[in-house]
């Protein structure tokens, strides 16, 4: 007599547990993906490879494509069109551009 009512009470705590595991899944998946802290500095009057480095959020001698894609991900927070900086976007390039060699970087800071 009481086997049938233990064995309910064990499908019952099954089902209430694989409910919470679902939602706490489904909250896991929709929390935004947590981000590094980017930089926060002022600018230099000429752009050094550190400094380039430090905006996108990479090392100085990171491959092209690793640069290519932290240039990416950092412009798509900071686009003018969606409503970034000019000002920002266009130091964001500038970072790419010495990374990359397309500028002369690595100058003196001042």
């Amino acid at each position: 007599m009481a086997t049938p009512f233990f064995a309910g009470l064990a499908v019952a705590a099954a089902a209430y547990a694989g409910r919470y595991s679902i939602q706490a899944w489904q909250a896991f998946k929709a929390r935004p993906p947590r981000m590094r802290k980017f930089y926060e500095g002022g600018f230099y009057a000429a752009m050094t490879r550190r400094e380039a480095a430090l905006i996108l959020g990479v090392r100085e001698h990171t491959p092209t494509d690793k640069v290519k894609e932290a240039h990416r991900r950092v412009m798509i927070a900071n686009h003018p069109d969606a409503g970034g900086s000019h000002y920002l976007a266009s130091k964001i390039n500038e970072a790419k551009d010495v990374l990359l060699g397309k500028t002369k970087g690595g100058g003196s800071a001042f």
